[in-house]
């Protein structure tokens, strides 16, 4: 969860252009996500019934926000999704510390997955941040949610960086994702490992936390 929306910011605050900063991220993912689902599916986090409700929704939300970004610049909705973001944190990490996470079936799920992907190709991530926070909002349960949105996030990245080699060319990949590649496959299983050690309250105010801060950072790169 974060890797794509905190490795694209860093990425535009260096100079790298939205699209190929979101086209180089996405190809590290491809990578990271395989590794994390493998870790997911090992450790038995994994919700099938879940994952098929958002994989299918999230891969076309992925092209059509791939091509919107190729096209338009994506800048003024970003501030809009990282406030929202912001906000989901704070909530998550109140009920983890008050421990009011009561699991129930989400209800909210494929227009979640549809949009989850759409403007994780159009911000250049953010898919764990805003599926995973939703459905923790709806009461999933956060280890079952964790590993289901990554595992998922592998479908995802490969249609997206496919979609971006269509309409970019590979002029688009830049040396930067090599680096993330190589850093995030090295740290994808630890995360599976956690997911299933850890406490659920604890868990959900760990998630609010790191979404609450690199969604601040992120909201403060996009107004300065």
């Amino acid at each position: 969860m974060a890797y794509g929306q905190i490795s694209s910011t860093l990425l535009i605050s260096m100079g790298v252009p939205p699209a190929a900063a979101s086209a180089g991220v996405h190809t590290a993912e491809t990578f990271t996500t395989a590794v994390s689902g493998i870790s997911h599916v090992a450790h038995r986090n994994v919700d099938w019934k879940l994952f098929f409700r958002l994989a299918i929704p999230g891969v076309i939300g992925g092209v059509l926000g791939a091509y919107v970004l190729t096209r338009i610049d994506a800048t003024i909705a970003k501030p809009i999704v990282l406030t929202y973001l912001t906000a989901l944190g704070l909530y998550l990490f109140y009920r983890g510390i008050m421990h009011r996470h009561t699991e129930r079936r989400p209800r909210v799920v494929s227009s979640l997955g549809l949009l989850g992907g759409f403007l994780d190709a159009a911000g250049g991530g953010g898919w764990g941040g805003i599926v995973t926070s939703n459905l923790l909002v709806q009461g999933s349960n956060p280890r079952k949610t964790i590993g289901t949105v990554n595992t998922a996030e592998f479908f995802l990245t490969v249609t997206i960086s496919a979609t971006f080699l269509a309409t970019l060319g590979w002029a688009a990949f830049t040396t930067a994702t090599a680096g993330l590649l190589i850093g995030g496959v090295i740290a994808a299983p630890f995360g599976a490992f956690i997911a299933k050690r850890v406490n659920p309250d604890t868990l959900l105010t760990f998630v609010g936390a790191l979404l609450t801060a690199t969604s601040l950072y992120g909201l403060y790169r996009a107004l300065s």
